[in-house]
């Protein structure tokens, strides 16, 4: 349509329905407050008409309409922002005599409809209310009305707009059903803003579930951060509030404003937003992905793999810490995977990249579940690190905290006035050990939320595997509270039978959907069949984190070698129970914060034994069943506890440093340890059955030593000897396994104690031959010579 300029007026489109001007300050509103008029006063009319008019005309012959007038309650419910449907009195309505067209246009001075048959001047009735009666019924012959608006504000420059208030609704009943039921699995893409062109019109499609609200209205930089004239419309029972605003594009800022039944006025950010403002701003940002993706052929791989039966091996760290002067996603994909990749890593685990407002609760509270962080870039820039990591062969696992989610009033606490994605009773809400809340798992929408938030990442960021949080706390009703301070489930029972539903369908549905992505329960309990598959009754983990083997085996470790053969079990036990389920052995972040010490560190002795310590227990744990991670820092051996402002201590590994060569040393071994391990199917192929598994000599004690032996599904094996005492022992006999039709021959293939890695340089430089001497309950034996506080590896020459 081409516009209609009055005279001496020049018309510009611009990308929203009430402009900000660029030089005044945009300003996000504090929360909460009590509602309230919020449109400013209009000025004064002109003698003998509306601002800038002329008695009973306007200048250019654009006759004014006859008013189209809504009662004053209704207009005093819309200006207030507590409609439910404001499209059923804005935009153009068939009414008798014609087409009521009525716009909310606060601060305009003028508001012109231009249609088919010339423009016409609409009538303010208050508040920012224009009204209008067009003779006939000429704007529905051909569907939808079909019409423009010129918006004069106080600079007296007409603005054209469309009008969002013509638009259907943007979500299907389809959508509505489904959220409903909270079986929405691509819910991201019903609720949250959504730039889309709707009859021709390009905008931005805005909705948001808020069942308890009075009233919900838009907010943002492209308003003043003032509502009034975006109210958004409730879709029924469905507690869905929805909008679309022509003009708006990528970047625009906002928030929903939420006026709640009793009275308080909330400004939220969107809990689907898949952009969100840097903090510390709390903006959501309206985004859309153009990324290509690069990496077909990883997915494809992916797809086909059983990671019980596949090697992994992972490198844990914190986006924003690990290389603080790598201030981007973009910036760190240029150099994460090739240090990954150097190191013989198989997977990445990322501390949560979610938005969270507080960057010392290193994302483990997060504000905005769809989106990632800003502090590092954008959504695409995200994908570009994912992408580049599997281009290098990297998997990428990402932390995920389904479990509680803080209290800042911008964000999920209290979000339409009321409990919403938290239980209403506070017993089970508060969360206390963290000062955060507990999610309502018993509601369908908020199961939702959570299910279709977990498909979301490995859909649409491709993510390889979700490490979820806290599941313990999420289990059990009574979690770090005293007896009072909870209510037990229907049964009596302390279990939280809903939080094991949500699970059990989180799992079961990021399975279906996304081939060869795995799921690890950080769960620290005795919880029964954590990775049993759902259909048997378990939760439906891929992995778990073995919290027992890592506590155990530190206390162990911690212990002067002198007293170690009293707590031999501490390092033994976990094969106990090893089977019960799917493990990957964790030396994680948690282990190397608040007064915990850095690994090295927890070991006992001067320095040369510490790092023997350290590079002895990285042996064991390389070769124990279960997959392994490794915290950022540790991999080098540096010696103080993690620092979220400031990362790993780079600077011992400069060669100015007095002791580089002992961290580099270190580092060395575990490229070493990831390479054999990769290459030696006996370490991953059978982690999850006794059959890859047999003691030769787990008893022991008073000489700290332990030797066991790994088998490989084709039944080929590998032999670990830990010495966990200072003494070198030569001569020592191990029981070896025998092999058919082969030379009996075995070859040191890992030493911890190697002078590479910073050792003495003790062990056994050739191949030893197997004698025919029963030993360990094998049917050969051979002499070893075992260096102090240290593991060998043993493979078939």
């Amino acid at each position: 349509m081409t516009p209609i300029d009055p005279p001496g007026r020049t018309t510009r489109t611009v990308p929203a329905t009430f402009l900000a001007d660029a030089d005044s300050p945009q300003r996000e509103p504090a929360s909460p407050r009590r509602a309230g008029p919020r449109a400013a006063a209009r000025p004064a009319p002109a003698p003998g008409g509306e601002p800038g008019g002329v008695p009973g005309g306007v200048p250019g012959g654009v006759l004014r309409l006859p008013e189209a007038p809504l009662p004053p309650s209704e207009v005093d419910r819309l200006v207030g922002g507590q409609h439910h449907d404001p499209h059923a009195l804005l935009g153009a309505h068939p009414v008798h005599g014609g087409t009521a067209i009525r716009v909310l246009r606060p601060f305009a001075e003028r508001v012109v409809v231009e249609t088919a048959h010339g423009p016409a001047e609409l009538t303010h009735q208050q508040g920012g209310l224009f009204t209008g009666l067009l003779a006939g019924a000429e704007l529905y012959e051909s569907g939808p009305a079909d019409y423009r608006l010129l918006v004069t504000y106080a600079d007296g420059e007409p603005v054209a707009q469309y009008d969002g208030y013509r638009t259907p609704p943007t979500l299907g009943e389809l959508d509505l059903h489904l959220i409903a039921e909270g079986r929405h699995e691509k819910l991201w893409q019903a609720l949250g803003s959504h730039v889309r062109t709707v009859d021709g019109v390009s905008g931005t499609a805005f909705a948001v579930w808020a069942p308890n609200a009075a009233g919900v209205r838009l907010i943002g930089d492209f308003n003043h951060w003032d509502g009034t004239g975006h109210p958004m419309r409730s879709l029924g029972s469905s507690g869905v509030w929805e909008l679309f605003v022509p003009g708006l594009a990528e970047g625009t800022q906002y928030k929903y404003e939420i006026h709640t039944r009793q009275g308080w006025v909330l400004d939220k950010a969107d809990p689907l937003a898949r952009a969100a403002q840097c903090p510390p701003g709390t903006a959501s940002v309206v985004t859309s992905s153009s990324y290509r993706w690069e990496d077909d052929d990883w997915m494809a791989r992916r797809a086909r793999t059983s990671h019980h039966r596949a090697p992994m091996s992972v490198y844990e760290l914190h986006l924003p810490s690990w290389r603080p002067d790598l201030t981007s996603y973009r910036a760190i994909a240029e150099e994460l995977p090739g240090y990954l990749k150097g190191l013989n890593f198989t997977h990445v685990e990322f501390m949560p990249v979610m938005e969270h407002p507080f960057g010392g609760s290193w994302g483990y509270q997060v504000s905005g579940y769809y989106a990632p962080t800003a502090r590092l870039g954008s959504p695409d820039d995200f994908r570009h690190l994912v992408d580049t990591l599997h281009r290098h062969g990297i998997g990428v696992i990402v932390d995920w905290v389904p479990a509680h989610f803080p209290k800042d009033d911008f964000a999920l606490a209290r979000f339409d006035g009321e409990p919403l994605y938290e239980p209403a009773d506070p017993r089970r809400a508060e969360h206390p050990d963290w000062g955060t809340l507990e999610f309502d798992y018993g509601r369908t929408e908020v199961r939702n939320f959570l299910v279709a938030n977990a498909v979301y990442w490995c859909e649409e960021f491709h993510i390889d595997g979700l490490r979820v949080d806290a599941v313990a706390s999420m289990l059990y009703l009574d979690y770090s509270r005293e007896g009072g301070d909870w209510t037990p489930n229907q049964y009596g029972g302390r279990e939280n039978l809903d939080a094991a539903a949500f699970l059990q369908e989180m799992n079961a549905t990021v399975y279906r959907r996304c081939p060869g992505v795995v799921t690890i329960a950080e769960e620290s309990t005795a919880w029964d069949g954590v990775t049993r598959p759902t259909d048997s009754g378990g939760l439906g983990f891929g992995l778990k984190w073995n919290m027992g083997w890592m506590h155990d085996s530190l206390v162990y470790m911690s212990k002067e070698p002198v007293h170690r053969k009293y707590h031999h079990n501490e390092i033994t036990f976990s094969m106990v129970y090893a089977y019960s389920e799917n493990y990957v052995l964790p030396i994680s972040h948690d282990e190397v914060v608040h007064g915990k010490q850095a690994l090295v560190s927890k070991m006992p002795g001067d320095w040369w034994q510490q790092r023997a310590n350290h590079r002895a227990y990285l042996g064991f744990m390389w070769a124990h069943p279960g997959k392994q991670l490794l915290f950022m820092g540790q991999e080098f051996a540096q010696g103080s506890e993690w620092d979220h402002e400031h990362g790993p201590q780079w600077w011992v590994l400069d060669e100015q440093w007095p002791a580089a060569g002992d961290h580099l040393g270190v580092r060395r071994l575990v490229r070493d340890l990831n390479r054999q391990y990769l290459d030696a199917p006996a370490l991953w192929e059978q982690d999850t059955t006794p059959d890859g598994f047999r003691w030769l000599d787990g008893g022991a004690a008073e000489d700290n030593l332990l030797s066991f032996v790994r088998y490989a599904a084709d039944g080929t094996p590998l032999v670990a000897v830990c010495n966990f005492s200072p003494v070198v022992r030569h001569g020592h006999r191990v029981g070896l396994p025998a092999l058919d039709g082969r030379e009996q021959l075995w070859e040191e293939v890992l030493n911890t104690d190697a002078e590479t890695y910073g050792g003495a340089g003790i062990g056994n430089s050739r191949p030893v031959k197997a004698e025919p001497v029963k030993w360990n309950g094998q049917p050969r034996s051979a002499e070893l010579v075992l260096p102090p506080l240290a593991t060998l590896w043993l493979r078939p020459a």
